[in-house]
């Protein structure tokens, strides 16, 4: 019973009037329920319960919450049943367990429309009770902690996943320790080698300079104590995978990398925050651009701190929070806190969020998305948002995530004023509409009777709520248009299978792919969010197994006239699969784009020179030359079996180029020869998955847009 009684002792330490009883009925029962199974590491399983348990007595939470942390696999991996547990340990408890086991049956990795349905289970189930996703959380921390049992194939998947969804969910709900460790350990699978790097320079940097933490923060508790302002000051070194991601972004090496230590003081008022503020700006010269505060404008999770980069001991620049103890338990347990016990009592924190309107803000829009991707890409947005707020001309605040422009502002205001949207003003300044707003700036958007969105903006826009509202009116816009392009899809597709197309058929497809009408099947495949496979396959399985002949590449787009001839532009290297769209060159035929090509920009006032194409259905050769921006470990043998890896997908290397070198990573631009989109897709998640590739992305040079589009 040594695990039961530390399990309650911590429990007690913030809420002495706990139901033990509950919680040790909770624990025997888990026990014997996982008797005789055992983990890959071959430890008894109820040791995995347990820890998740304990992960959750730390975020200080209710006895329900526990409880469901020790029965949250027996559902799924015992004999255990709803209706036994609802009966031994209540309702409350049962329909938590059973979230909790809902949860883990979703395959959140999986392909993009099983991802985006399962996304929406996911946030109705937190929806019903945000505790299903913090035992989710703490559950899967816990497999984390101890990956290295799994194969190497699993550890991947799994780090992979908590990359990409459980660690920007942790974030999202204000969990930042959580988030960061799950970072970490997904980090230490995915490139162990980057992480290593990382913490040998960390030890350098330590053996060279001492131990930097305590001599800066007894600089900090100095100025404190020469201001008369009682604090708690700590300070730590940023997590590794942090480090990682800032060098990326900045493009730059670890040596050249600033403020790598965080520090924090906590103290009891707010009127302590902006003393302490001036106090350390006095004694240390602020970094401009680098003051952020969130106490005067709280994150939407409830995050409140004040966050301030100086220029400190010995130059070096030093990152410091403050914020009040009551702001600091927020900023450390997020949306949990609202569940969180001291003395046997539910705190009252003033700046907690209360998860049912934290979840609704999260999810009022997704309602609005009219297919799968367009959810996924909202959710996405959410998740990984950071905040920057502006003002309106009459004073107002608008929240936006970082990178936002004028165009997600305007349609934060409301639908019609971004329909409307001709310009913008910044501070009174004219700026175009891909401008970033910064926090604090004021905009102004200049509107126009009868306009309406163009394509170009679904590429400016940021948010959510601006690309699904253009989305929409696009779509209205150009449906006729789409219908008519995907009735001559249809027809090429039914001729090739030798098949007679009919409405009749239309319709049968349509029903069959969960449409609500055959214009609708119609719309979709000239807005090429179909293929005309998918439909062909759908009536007629037999299709599915016979051998397509491939694609002629001279008829390669259908849409064009008898004598024109089409080239890919170079500046998006648009690929079949892609939706795309034709600009006549100058007694050159016609100029294949992907239809989010910067280089259309140019051509926006010559409608006349656009044409409706669309890939033709079917097999192509592996012809269409892509190129890749990859970042790789610089090691031996490693870009032999980059190649050889390339090769394994059926894909040809035409050209490859290094163009940066640094002692642990080279950067080079790949160009391959590919059949369409699938095989893209394909060949970056083999890429992705090798130990040795840090980043890659698909490279499009800007430069030779312009000379395209002309």
């Amino acid at each position: 019973m040594d695990d039961l009684d530390k399990l309650l002792a911590r429990v007690r330490s913030y809420n002495p009037h706990t139901d033990a009883d509950l919680i040790a009925r909770a624990f025997d029962y888990g026990r014997a329920m996982h008797e005789g199974q055992f983990r890959r590491s071959g430890e008894p399983y109820f040791t995995h319960p347990m820890a998740v348990a304990g992960i959750l007595s730390e975020q200080q939470l209710d006895d329900s919450t526990l409880v469901t942390a020790l029965l949250h696999d027996t559902i799924e991996d015992t004999k255990s049943t709803y209706g036994e547990i609802a009966r031994r340990f209540g309702s409350e408890v049962a329909e938590l367990v059973d979230g909790v086991t809902k949860l883990t049956n979703l395959q959140l990795s999986s392909t993009e429309t099983k991802q985006a349905e399962n996304f929406r289970k996911l946030f109705m189930a937190m929806a019903k009770d945000m505790r299903v996703i913090l035992v989710k959380l703490a559950d899967r921390l816990h497999n984390m902690r101890t990956i290295k049992a799994m194969s190497e194939d699993k550890q991947h998947k799994k780090a992979r996943e908590t990359m990409d969804i459980y660690a920007p969910l942790a974030g999202r709900m204000g969990m930042q320790s959580i988030r960061e460790e799950l970072e970490d350990l997904a980090f230490h699978v995915l490139n162990p080698d980057g992480r290593s790097s990382i913490m040998r320079r960390f030890i350098t940097l330590q053996r060279e300079s001492g131990d930097v933490i305590d001599k800066i923060t007894g600089d900090i508790r100095a100025v404190l104590d020469r201001a008369g302002i009682a604090a708690e000051v700590q300070g730590r070194a940023k997590k590794p995978f942090s480090i990682w991601r800032k060098m990326e972004e900045k493009e730059i090496g670890f040596s050249r990398l600033s403020d790598i230590y965080g520090f924090r003081v906590v103290c009891e008022t707010e009127a302590e925050c902006y003393a302490i503020l001036g106090a350390i700006h006095q004694r240390w010269r602020a970094v401009p651009g680098r003051f952020k505060d969130y106490i005067s404008q709280p994150k939407s999770n409830g995050y409140r701190s004040i966050h301030t980069t100086v220029s400190g001991r010995d130059g070096k620049r030093v990152e410091v929070q403050i914020r009040t103890r009551q702001m600091h338990e927020v900023a450390e347990t997020g949306v949990a806190a609202h569940w969180s016990y001291r003395d046997g009592q539910r705190v009252h924190n003033p700046f907690a969020v209360d998860p049912a309107k934290w979840i609704a803000s999260l999810t009022e829009r997704f309602d609005s998305a009219e297919d799968h991707a367009e959810f996924l890409e909202a959710v996405k947005l959410e998740m990984y948002q950071d905040q920057v707020f502006c003002f309106t001309p009459k004073g107002e605040v608008v929240k936006l995530p970082k990178g936002a422009t004028p165009l997600d502002f305007a349609y934060a205001i409301h639908t019609r004023i971004g329909d409307s949207c001709v310009g913008a003003k910044v501070d009174h300044i004219r700026v175009p509409l891909w401008t970033r707003l910064k926090n604090g700036q004021s905009v102004e958007i200049v509107t126009a009777e009868g306009q309406r969105p163009q394509a170009t903006w679904i590429d400016i826009a940021v948010t959510g709520r601006a690309k699904t509202a253009i989305r929409k009116s696009l779509r209205e816009e150009d449906r006729s248009r789409f219908i008519r392009l995907g009735l001559e899809l249809a027809r090429v597709a039914f001729d090739q299978a030798g098949k007679r197309m009919s409405d009749k058929a239309l319709t049968a497809a349509a029903k069959q792919l969960g449409l609500k009408a055959s214009d609708e099947l119609l719309a979709r495949l000239g807005a090429a969010e179909m293929t005309t496979r998918e439909v062909m396959r759908t009536l007629y399985p037999e299709l599915a197994h016979a051998r397509e002949e491939e694609i002629d590449a001279s008829k390669a787009v259908v849409g064009l006239l008898p004598d024109q001839a089409y080239h890919r532009g170079d500046c998006c290297q648009p690929v079949p699969g892609e939706r795309i769209v034709g600009i006549t060159d100058r007694g050159k035929g016609v100029r294949v784009h992907a239809i989010d090509c910067d280089a259309l920009v140019d051509v926006e006032d010559h409608p006349e020179r656009w044409v409706d194409i669309a890939w033709h259905a079917g097999t192509h050769p592996p012809i269409h030359s892509v190129s890749f921006d990859l970042t790789m470990a610089n090691g031996a043998g490693v870009l032999g079996r980059i190649c050889t890896l390339i090769g394994e997908q059926k894909a040809n290397i035409s050209d490859l180029r290094i163009i940066d070198k640094k002692p642990d990573f080279w950067r080079l631009i790949i160009d391959v020869d590919l059949r369409d989109i699938e095989h893209l897709h394909t060949l970056r998640l083999a890429l992705e998955a090798d130990s040795d590739v840090a980043t890659v992305d698909r490279y499009r040079a800007p430069a030779r847009g312009r000379q395209a589009a002309e």
